[in-house]
Parts: C-alpha cells; structure tokens; sequence
C-alpha cells in the first residue's frame, strides 16, 4: 500500500451503526490511521444542519476499540462521538477540536459513511453523509462520501471493498496531509474556478484537466460521492447526479375525535428518468457510481467551471476518472 496520512472519519448513522464499524474495520485492516469524531446518534437526512451556541459535549469511544476488535498498537485508531451532526463533527474537528484532541495530528483526507441507503440524484441536498464531506470541503480537505444503496444492511461488505478501493486511489494522489485545512491563504488563483458572471469561461485548464481536477480535489473545491448496490458487479462509472423521483412521499393520519392531524415523510416508491451518466443510471446497471462534484454552489467564486466538470466526465478509463490516476 503507498504510504499514507490520517484519515478522518464520520458518518450520519451514528458511531455505532454497522456500516461504520465495517468501515473502520476494514480502513484499520489495510493499516490506515484513523482519527474518528463521529456522531453519538442518527442524524440521516440532516443535511449541512449545525448547531449554533449550544454547548455540544465530546466523549472518547475508547470501548469500541475492544468491541470492534481494533489493535491500536499497530495502526493508530482514535474514536471520539460528539452530540452533534455530522456538519458539527466537521467544524469541530478541523475548526480546533482535532487539535486539542491529538495533536500534531492533520488529515490528508476526510471519509463519511458508509451510509445505509442510496445518496443519489437530489439526496445531496438532505444527505448527512453528504452533508460532512460538503463541509471538509469548505475547510480546504480533500473528501469522500460514500453509501450503500439498500436500505436492509445485508450485504453491506460489499460497500466496504468499493470504499477500500476509492479510498486507496485517492490517497494515491493526495499529499501526506491536506496543505489547504482552513484556507490558510484565502481565494486562490487556480485557473479551475469558473469565470461567472462574466460571459466567458477561465479556461487556463485547457493545457493540463487532469491536474487541474486533481489540484481541485487536493484543496476541498472537488468531492467524491460514492454509492455502491448491494448487487455490485465490480465495475464502476464516473457520473454525475442522477434524476430520481420520490413518489407518495407523504403519510396523513389524524386519530378520531381529535383536531391535529400528523405527517409522516418517508416515499412509498422511487423511479428515476434514464440520463447519460447518471448516478442512479449507474447504480441500475448493478456498476458502483463515483461522481465528482463541486463543493460550492454554482453561482459561487469558488464553484468549478463547468466544462471542467464535463471534461472529467468524458474521460474514464475502466470507469474511473483518467484524474484519479496517479501519475
């Protein structure tokens, strides 16, 4: 395995769900360090939600370490839950908190899940684990979300491996430790951010995508978004997001003689509409689906130009971006 930095995780299922503990499982089996500050309960379809002046308390996990069978003495794991979301666990951890708890120690990269259940097409705006990426993101670290796409946890290995895979690839290209954690230099002049509202592009990139993404992903302008099925043929697709419909999505119930009534938000079905690329196309066709997305919103200075994204796109090799390449 090539030598590697910290790994930062979190999730939205709770520090406790099964998926995260596969997941640290299988990241301390191939021999990463980890640094865990993880939510102490489910905060699923939370979003980029924080907590504002409420004291949130931080406990050590160290009893997870017996319990998931973890050997600290050959590969460093820390575990530590915050009441908090998975948003909060990112500002804190990268705002101080990291820090104060192990210091000396900065991540190179920033990995949230594994999720139980999909995170296509419009889930990125409610998405927990999407949510915390998102964040790393706009603190300058490089990040991955990544989900399994059932929602019965059976066959959740599966998400693991591809994980493993995306994770492997990814510190292949990242320095040691993410030289841009807190934008310690503010807007940087990097040829990649779109020229908007200006008509025409700054397409300075031209000479060189692949670096161009690469450099995006390394400062937290780019992030990965994975979602693995559960009927995962080994394959893999560079995407982007999808189009899906939540169909019944609400329940009406009101209790006789009484004047409240009470909603209940959950879709009786999903169907989607077939696009070129899209990540539920992808999760269709029983492929693991990697899109590569912009962490600022579209009109902002430090949203990727878009041809840039396209660019990506189109250039796969054996379903992996030609960026995530080394070398």
């Amino acid at each position: 395995m090539n030598q590697t930095g910290w790994l930062l995780l979190t999730n939205d299922d709770g520090i406790e769900a099964d998926g995260f503990r596969l997941l640290v499982q299988g990241l301390h089996e191939e021999g990463y360090s980890l640094a865990i500050i993880a939510p102490s309960s489910n905060h699923s379809a939370t979003g980029m939600r924080i907590n504002l002046m409420a004291p949130m308390a931080l406990r050590s996990r160290s009893d997870l370490v017996e319990q998931w069978g973890l050997q600290p003495e050959k590969s460093p794991v820390h575990l530590f839950e915050l009441d908090g979301t998975p948003c909060d666990t990112m500002i804190v951890a990268l705002d101080g908190g990291l820090e104060h708890l192990l210091p000396g120690v900065r991540p190179q990269l920033v990995v949230s899940g594994v999720n139980l259940g999909p995170n296509l097409s419009q889930d990125s705006y409610h998405s927990g684990t999407m949510g915390a990426a998102r964040e790393a993101g706009l603190y300058g670290v490089p990040a991955i979300a990544t989900s399994f796409t059932s929602f019965d946890p059976d066959g959740m290995e599966t998400s693991i491996r591809a994980t493993l895979q995306a994770v492997k690839r990814a510190c292949s290209i990242l320095p040691l430790v993410a030289q841009n954690m807190g934008r310690p230099h503010g807007r940087m002049d990097t040829g990649y951010f779109s020229a908007w509202p200006q008509p025409l592009n700054d397409e300075r990139w031209l000479d060189d995508a692949e670096g161009a993404l690469r450099s995006a992903f390394t400062n937290g302008d780019l992030m990965l978004n994975l979602n693995i099925p559960p009927t995962w043929n080994g394959e893999w697709e560079t995407t982007r997001l999808g189009v899906r419909w939540y169909r019944n999505a609400v329940r009406f119930d009101t209790a006789e003689g009484e004047d409240t009534a009470t909603f209940t938000i959950g879709a009786a079905s999903v169907d989607h509409t077939p696009i070129m690329l899209g990540d539920c196309d992808a999760v269709e066709e029983d492929k693991a689906s990697l899109s590569c997305l912009s962490v600022w919103p579209q009109s902002h200075p430090f949203a990727l130009d878009e041809d840039l994204l396209a660019h990506g796109l189109e250039q796969i090799t054996d379903g992996w971006p030609n960026w995530l390449h080394q070398g």
